[in-house]
């Protein structure tokens, strides 16, 4: 059986002229904002050992990912499927002594074994900044905030950051508003749904839950049901309250900001804090961050806050793009002056032989002596 020369695996694609300019455009505007915090760039590998990546992905299992045998070491290597576990490893293992907080960014293409409905490509663009040593509230405030100047950078308006507190229902099921082991995994999905009905159905205990179905949405209302129902338990989810409030206070009025306290999809690593980055005329996410722990060398976990991007849909939606003067230049052109006008912003198409249309190759204009004219 053949295939077409030009057949790609499914989920994989080439970016073309123009798309390719505006994603390597698109990633440099957020990493250039994010170095303006003091966010260093590390460039971790496609692939590594299967051992090595999978014992730090935490959100994904070894059948998930794309491998291979390597003909070096006849050892499982693993493409990568997210850069936040090898900027763990880099911090873990070859930064361990630098001191902390250390902050660190990257960019680099990513690929997962399987697609889901929603994003049907398999290879996506991740670009993000991960601040290793503190998952305070301060580190909170900072890493939604870059994330903010970072996304508005690339041209994106319309934002809306969504909160999360990936470990409530842990702690008030070993706390105030006790679960059976057996019955913590049934609330989570049911929250997760927001079927009233069924997370009461499961137990009186379970019950007990529904107050934080109501406490989802817009940020302020949700918030003040989210605060009602910390009063009920005598403030036993008051530091979590404080957290909130912070890392909204700083935001500016043109964000949307909406709450869903029991969200839990794709949050399964993260601890106290996670968020959601939306845009307006998108579907689905276009990034989310929050807090987590790496695993050091010798075993102990160090706590860590970040946030990835996965700027695709911007990309195929024109972001990134930008116009270029496409000048083309004749057989015998003056070549100082060529250069000069590259300077100026020119893009110059040289002649390689004298039949040549500068029309054809997409050129607006021509260099007329020493000056540009337009076709």
């Amino acid at each position: 059986m053949s295939f077409p020369p030009g057949l790609l695996p499914e989920g994989l694609s080439d970016r073309l002229p123009p798309q390719a300019e505006a994603s390597a455009r698109l990633a440099r505007r957020v990493l250039d904002t994010v170095a303006t915090h003091g966010y260093e760039r590390v460039m971790p590998p496609l692939a590594e050992f299967e051992d090595t990546l999978v014992g730090r992905l935490k959100s994904m299992r070894a059948q998930d990912l794309v491998r291979a045998i390597d003909p070096v070491s006849q050892r499982s290597l693993a493409l990568r499927p997210d850069m936040t576990a090898q900027v763990g490893r880099i911090a873990a293992t070859r930064l361990a002594s630098v001191p902390r907080p250390l902050r660190l960014s990257y960019s680099g293409p990513v690929l997962r074994l399987r697609a889901n409905q929603l994003r049907p490509e398999r290879e996506r663009l991740q670009v993000g900044a991960e601040l290793i040593g503190s998952d305070s509230v301060a580190a909170a405030v900072e890493i939604v905030n870059v994330a903010i100047e970072a996304l508005q950078a690339a041209g994106v308006t319309g934002l809306t950051i969504d909160f999360t507190l990936p470990d409530l229902i842990d702690t008030l099921a070993a706390g105030p508003l006790p679960l059976a082991p057996e019955e913590i995994e049934a609330v989570r999905h049911e929250l997760d749904a927001k079927d009233a009905g069924a997370l009461a159905a499961i137990s009186p205990a379970a019950a007990a839950y529904l107050p934080l179905i109501e406490a989802t949405g817009p940020f302020h209302a949700a918030m003040e049901r989210l605060e009602a129902l910390n009063a009920q338990l005598g403030g036993a989810i008051d530091s979590r309250i404080a957290g909130l409030r912070a890392i909204a206070k700083p935001i500016g009025w043109d964000i949307t900001l909406t709450l869903d306290p029991t969200e839990r999809h794709g949050f399964e690593y993260q601890n106290w804090f996670g968020f959601s980055a939306f845009a307006d005329g998108f579907i689905g996410e276009i990034g989310r961050g929050g807090s987590y722990a790496i695993t050091r060398a010798d075993g102990a976990d160090e706590p860590a806050m970040g946030f990835s991007l996965y700027p695709d849909p911007l990309i195929d939606a024109g972001f990134g793009s930008q116009p270029v003067r496409r000048l083309f230049l004749p057989i015998g052109h003056d070549a100082n002056r060529a250069a000069a006008l590259r300077g100026e912003g020119w893009h110059t198409i040289a002649a390689l032989t004298g039949d040549e249309n500068g029309e054809r190759l997409r050129c607006s204009h021509w260099l007329d002596g020493m000056e540009p004219r337009a076709y």
